[in-house]
């Protein structure tokens, strides 16, 4: 039996949840929103046109930029065993004027 062609941008594929985590709700990620800047921690190995095509296809937004910012996991003591952070990718996505994304209500 065969199927028929998705057409291409058809919707969200299952990649992009792998590559779009959670989103960043902090007082730095507050103000950004001011400047119509949203931010999600991401996949350590997403790339900046994964992360644009994902955002794009998930909440249907228009994306006009990414930066991205990789924190590098630091040794720590708990309870007097030492233990490593795990590291974190960040994407600042800036939007279109007119788009805006609610991180409060969560995905459809």
């Amino acid at each position: 039996m065969s199927r028929a062609p998705v057409p291409q941008g058809a919707g969200p594929k299952p990649e992009h949840y792998d590559v779009i985590r959670r989103p960043v709700i902090t007082e730095k990620a507050t103000m950004a929103s001011e400047h119509n800047a949203v931010v999600f921690e991401v996949a350590i190995e997403a790339h900046k046109p994964q992360i644009k095509q994902a955002v794009e296809a998930l909440f249907g937004v228009k994306v006009k930029a990414v930066n991205t910012v990789t924190t590098a996991g630091k040794r720590k003591r708990f309870r007097g065993r030492a233990g490593v952070r795990n590291e974190v990718k960040k994407a600042y996505v800036t939007l279109e004027e007119g788009h805006s994304i609610d991180v409060s209500t969560g995905l459809s």
